[in-house]
């Protein structure tokens, strides 16, 4: 069986805009006087302050994947230290110093059933090789705090339950256990999510209560707390009336550090809170009121507050995304590549992409060089998505025109771009395009066409019997005088198809399987002329896969798909807007074994493209970018009226 080799491209909900740096305040200054911790380089987040001296650890993305630095007494632009506490893990999260060892999330060890998240806690000594493991396998574990003395850990813990599928409030537990024998845990409340310690029997923590806010509850610990039978009472902190999330403690004080999202607000705020005054004291609405701001941390000796945003178009550090950016990737021969835009199509000799630039009236489709310094415009001013590059022309790409996502009747049409492949070239920006429409007026939802390796036919997924099933038009002539032919029909969802290489198969998603449930998707493999419709067993043959984005490899040997099997890998409250933060790329045979996944994040990643060669490392220095704009949205389950 061959290996996984090749270039894969693929696309990440909001991830090249957000443009974070880690930056600091004064406590005791009334004016907030702002100070940047970190380097301006990729995307710097969830710190922790090590000392008073604004010594932070913190993740940083700017080796390709969410990895541990320490930055040393507020050294902003000094080059940071990369502490390799796992070296074999390609996610971290939530890193903390204590008694001069590390904390951290990570996850490297893969669990024994899908739909199980791999996050799980770890620590590691300056001297120790390997890190250790706190979560006792089989569990789940989010959020870490390690109490100021550095005896007890609290997490957000979900245990050894089997992801549910939630993706707002995940329901995790508040669960604690001592540094020197974690396998004693003990459950101090359900349901709660980023605790943070207030001495060493305090804690806060943030969840959804019954009246819809997000809020801040506390729980004081009792003194036999190893003896204790039951989860304990927590006390609601923050009013209704306001979201409050992601708390901090102040040391020694009765104040508490939190990001709010207040009524006709349009940003995340950080804000000090009294819990005994009951009064809110806002800090970063003072110096950024049109960012938001995430996450807060207090200095041990409350002297600073931590917290991270957008940098700024015109702060110090990196102020361009590039169209391609590299991504680690967990196997050897395979390049992984994000690019900053939506549903890459490889050209045949992998020299080119085609992209849709966004999602509204103006995206248009565009061609990025596949070393990622040159960008052109095909055309634009119309809603344009999911593109296929004919696999035996350099000139043609398939595209799907009109609203994105919308209902079975909506008018979205077929459309063949054809265009000359010698104007690509670095003196235009703009290339002349021919736009042939294939599918008829009114004929309903068609999209996600994906061309024949002879290019003389197209699949794609039509709603105009009032049910989304596959057709294959003429690639030249399409639907008119006869040149289509019904693949697949049934009251359920066929969509998303890819061609196979040899032309002998089609993939798919589908949800044949449970049709009354729009939200599940399995992948199924057909052949052109209907018959042999069979469902790939990837997990199991899992009732609530969400199996998406399926294409084949060049030998027909793996198939690369998007999928939730993996749960989720942060609490989503403390991210922007992500529409499935639990989107991970995958690749399987054919047969549905060897499953290996290829990207892990907190993000949604989606609508990969997949070429045989592997490419050139692109530029992260080319001239033609894209200004850095942080124009990323709240989670819109988020209701803050």
């Amino acid at each position: 069986m061959s290996p996984i080799v090749g270039t894969i491209v693929f696309s990440t909900v909001g991830r090249p805009n957000y443009g974070f740096d880690i930056f600091s305040v004064q406590l005791n200054d009334s004016n907030f006087s702002e100070r940047r911790l970190t380097d301006g380089a990729s995307i710097n987040f969830n710190g922790r302050f090590v000392d008073d001296d604004n010594t932070i650890v913190y993740i940083s993305e700017r080796t390709g994947s969410a990895q541990i630095f320490l930055n040393r007494r507020g050294g902003g632009d000094a080059h940071p230290d990369h502490l390799h506490s796992a070296a074999e893990s390609l996610f971290h999260d939530r890193p903390a110093v204590r008694n001069g060892r590390l904390y951290f999330i990570s996850a490297h060890e893969r669990p024994e059933k899908p739909f199980t998240s791999w996050c799980a806690l770890y620590s590691a000594g300056p001297d120790d090789k390997r890190a250790v493991r706190l979560t006792p396998y089989g569990s789940v574990d989010f959020s870490p705090a390690v109490s100021p003395s550095g005896k007890l850990i609290a997490v957000a813990s979900y245990g050894s339950r089997r992801w549910g599928g939630e993706f707002h409030d995940l329901l995790t537990d508040i669960v604690v256990f001592s540094d020197s024998n974690p396998t004693k845990r003990i459950l101090v409340c359900e349901h709660g999510g980023w605790p943070t310690w207030s001495g060493d029997s305090t804690l806060y923590f943030h969840r959804q209560s019954d009246d819809g806010w997000w809020s801040i509850f506390r729980v004081d610990l009792p003194h036999d707390l190893a003896s204790s039978a039951a989860s304990l009472a927590p006390l609601r902190i923050t009013p209704p009336g306001l979201h409050c999330f992601t708390p901090a403690a102040v040391p020694n004080s009765l104040r508490i550090a939190v990001a709010t999202r207040r009524k006709g607000k349009s940003h995340r705020h950080i804000e000090i809170f009294d819990t005994e005054s009951q009064k809110f004291y806002p800090v970063t609405e003072l110096i950024n009121p049109n960012f938001h701001h995430y996450n807060p941390f207090v200095s041990p000796g409350a002297t600073s507050l931590g917290y991270h945003r957008f940098r700024g178009g015109a702060a110090a550090g990196t102020t361009t995304i590039p169209h391609l950016e590299p991504v680690s990737s967990p196997l050897e021969g395979l390049c992984m590549l994000r690019l900053n835009d939506s549903f890459p199509a490889f050209s045949p000799s992998g020299d080119f992409v085609a992209l849709n630039s966004d999602f509204d009236q103006n995206s248009g489709l565009k061609i990025v060089k596949s070393d990622g310094t040159k960008r052109w415009t095909l055309f634009k001013n119309r809603t344009t998505f999911s593109n296929c590059w004919s696999p035996a022309d350099e000139n043609v790409i398939f595209v799907s025109i009109g609203p994105v996502f919308q209902s079975v009747r909506a008018n979205v049409q077929i459309a063949r771009v054809t265009f000359d492949p010698s104007q690509l070239s670095n003196n235009r920006d703009e290339i002349a395009a021919d736009i042939k429409i294939l599918t008829g007026e009114e004929t309903g939802n068609n999209a996600f066409p994906s061309c024949s390796p002879d290019g003389k036919s197209v699949v794609f997924r039509s709603g105009r019997d009032g049910h989304k099933n596959l057709y294959i038009v003429d690639a030249v002539n399409g639907e008119f005088d006869g040149g289509i032919r019904r693949l697949s029909e049934g009251a359920w969802i066929d969509t998303m198809p890819s061609w196979s290489p040899d032309g002998k198969m089609i993939a798919f998603s589908s949800n044949r399987h449970r049709p009354e449930d729009p939200s599940v998707f399995g992948i199924y493999l057909m052949r052109p002329d209907e018959t042999e419709v069979r469902r790939v067993a990837v997990a199991g043959f899992e009732e609530r896969e969400r199996l998406n984005h399926v294409c084949f490899s060049a030998d027909m040997e793996w198939l690369l798909f998007t999928a939730n099997l993996g749960g989720v890998t942060a609490e989503p409250v403390a991210l922007p807007n992500q529409f499935q933060p639990y989107g991970e790329l995958y690749a399987v045979r054919l047969d549905g074994s060897g499953l290996q996944r290829l990207t892990w994040s907190a993000y949604e990643n989606g609508v990969p493209a997949w070429h045989p060669r592997v490419l050139s490392t692109p530029s992260l220095h080319a001239e033609d970018t894209d200004v850095l704009k942080g124009n990323f949205a709240e989670p819109l389950w988020i209701q803050c009226d």
